[in-house]
């Protein structure tokens, strides 16, 4: 698989439309997209991947959609369902209400590149520091490597 970096997030129009008339009050994957949107970018995945080779699916969204599993402590056939059936999931992602998402095997195979590439914290450093500018969490020493390491081993 090779990048192909995608870099702007970006809700396209129809399902920003339809994920808020589903959700007028918001719901918490909407709000995480909000808040965290652009929180990852291809080109902190970019030693992970090959410059040639078949396309592989945009790092930034596998990086999203794994956090989003890890919030709701599913597998990666329900995370990939979820983003194929799911109108705050494409909302969450940036995709298109069409898009069929990505086979289940995509995530493991992406979480194998993280841990081999020795990149898997690029995912938890990215999402507490902007966790932390947005005033949503406080800074802890005490706490931080016990949640880092709950965090790793999860991802592992």
């Amino acid at each position: 698989m090779s990048l192909k970096p995608q870099e702007d997030f970006r809700v396209p129009d129809e399902t920003r439309r339809v994920a808020l008339a589903a959700f007028p009050k918001g719901c918490a994957c909407l709000r995480i997209a909000d808040a965290l949107g652009g929180v990852y970018r291809d080109k902190q995945f970019a030693a992970l991947f090959p410059r040639r080779g078949q396309p592989a699916e945009s790092p930034w969204r596998l990086a999203l959609a794994t956090v989003l599993q890890f919030t709701e402590a599913i597998s990666d056939r329900q995370a990939a369902a979820a983003v194929r059936g799911r109108i705050e999931r494409k909302y969450a992602l940036g995709l298109e209400l069409v898009d069929s998402g990505f086979d289940r095997t995509v995530l493991s195979e992406f979480r194998t590149r993280l841990v081999e590439g020795k990149l898997e914290l690029i995912l938890l450093d990215a999402l507490l520091k902007r966790v932390q500018e947005l005033g949503l969490l406080k800074p802890r020493a005490s706490s931080g490597p016990i949640r880092r390491m709950s965090w790793l081993r999860s991802v592992r």
